[in-house]
């Protein structure tokens, strides 16, 4: 367990870990705000997404149920023309299964799956978002960035995800008790030359209710 700062009893905001899927079960208790599945990217494959075109990294953004989620990429990497290869395999294989593990744990029946090529300050402020519950993973370049606020400040310190492990975290919607005081945002990147490759999954409930909700709110997603 992280602390990063000191204990605030109305908020939930321990950061937890996990070293194996079975560890995510964490992430239903109470008191967790976030949880970090702890590992590595293979060094080969970290490696080649690093020296990967980014034009020709794969991205995209789906309502989909999690069973489709490997067709649905791998239709993603052949639109971006991402070169095939064991690396290309790896990458697939790991977000199906990143995908059928959230879907498993938040007992969703769809999932919104958003790959996102980054390269600006995307989301800048911390903030907390208006979802039920959130897995992001950065497969290549900086983390997403994490920080304790009890009423909206803007957090102290801050802690980076390691690239390519898992994050979870609650949002607004979090239907138990208490709230999330814990909040995140994009790295700042912008003017680095710096590429992110970040997995974002959401469990959702009805695909109807999503598409109205966009067409009455048609900003875009934050990314992160």
């Amino acid at each position: 367990m992280i602390a990063l700062c000191k204990s605030a009893p109305d908020v939930a905001q321990d950061v937890d870990m996990a070293r194996d899927e079975t560890g995510l079960r964490r992430f239903l208790e109470p008191d967790c705000a976030a949880l970090i599945w702890q590992r590595e990217t293979p060094a080969d494959v970290q490696h080649w997404l690093d020296r990967v075109d980014p034009d020709r990294l794969p991205r995209g953004r789906v309502i989909v149920q999690p069973e489709m989620i490997a067709r649905v990429l791998a239709e993603f990497c052949v639109m971006s023309g991402l070169p095939q290869g064991p690396e290309q395999d790896w990458l697939q294989a790991d977000v199906t299964r990143l995908a059928g593990a959230f879907s498993s744990l938040m007992a969703a029946r769809y999932l919104r799956f958003r790959l996102d090529v980054v390269t600006t300050n995307a989301c800048r402020k911390f903030h907390v978002d208006a979802i039920t519950a959130r897995l992001v993973c950065t497969y290549r370049g900086t983390g997403t960035q994490l920080g304790v606020s009890r009423q909206g400040e803007t957090p102290a310190h801050a802690q980076t995800v390691a690239t390519g492990s898992p994050l979870l975290l609650r949002g607004t919607r979090w239907p138990t008790q208490p709230a999330s005081g814990l909040l995140h945002r994009s790295p700042p990147i912008e003017g680095t030359g710096e590429t992110r490759l970040v997995l974002v999954l959401d469990p959702v409930t009805d695909p109807g209710d999503e598409v109205e909700s966009h067409l009455a709110t048609p900003a875009a997603a934050p990314l992160h």
